[in-house]
């Protein structure tokens, strides 16, 4: 389930897609309306966070992703990670070459979160599934330099959908 190798392609040598846009939408499963109702623009958002992240992926992916309750990412959670909690996201890459991996995010510690960091709902959520895309392309932050990479690499892909750098000074708090 954990991402196979960290990934550690340097910005300035990340290449550029021809094709500028996704090939097909990703899966995008909404269990909890809340999603719809804080993000209006859910359908939009998803694929262009996932469209973003191409030029640092391995390849063109298209992962199916579960916007979904603390609850339910809780049990995700404790059955493949042995942690019976929730967390904000959880990334489970694909099965045999089946698939591009899935993506599953908490509605209630999403929320928490960005209210906690003064940020944005979908800023936040924005950030996540760039997170989540990122994880499957075998980025990780474990050790701290696979972290600052991670972290750069995040940033940059959210400078292109004009969302501020989470790791700035200041959490790219907005007034």
């Amino acid at each position: 389930m954990e991402p196979r190798s960290s990934h550690t392609t340097p910005p300035e040598d990340v290449p550029s897609r021809p094709e500028g846009r996704l090939r097909t939408y990703p899966d995008l499963l909404v269990a909890d309306r809340r999603w719809r109702a804080a993000l209006p623009r859910l359908d939009r958002l998803v694929p262009r966070c996932v469209e973003a992240t191409w030029p640092w992926l391995d390849r063109d992916r298209l992962p199916a992703i579960l916007l979904t309750t603390d609850r339910a990412v809780q049990s995700l959670n404790a059955a493949f990670r042995d942690r019976n909690k929730p967390t904000n996201v959880l990334t489970f890459e694909e099965m045999d070459g089946f698939g591009d991996g899935d993506i599953a995010m908490a509605y209630e510690t999403v929320r928490r979160e960005a209210q906690a960091a003064g940020r944005r709902f979908g800023d936040h959520a924005a950030h996540l599934l760039v997170h989540g895309a990122l994880h499957l392309a075998g980025y990780d932050h474990h050790r701290p330099d696979e972290a600052r990479q991670m972290e750069m690499t995040e940033s940059r892909i959210l400078a292109r959908l004009g969302i501020p750098n989470p790791w700035r000074l200041g959490g790219g708090k907005r007034g």
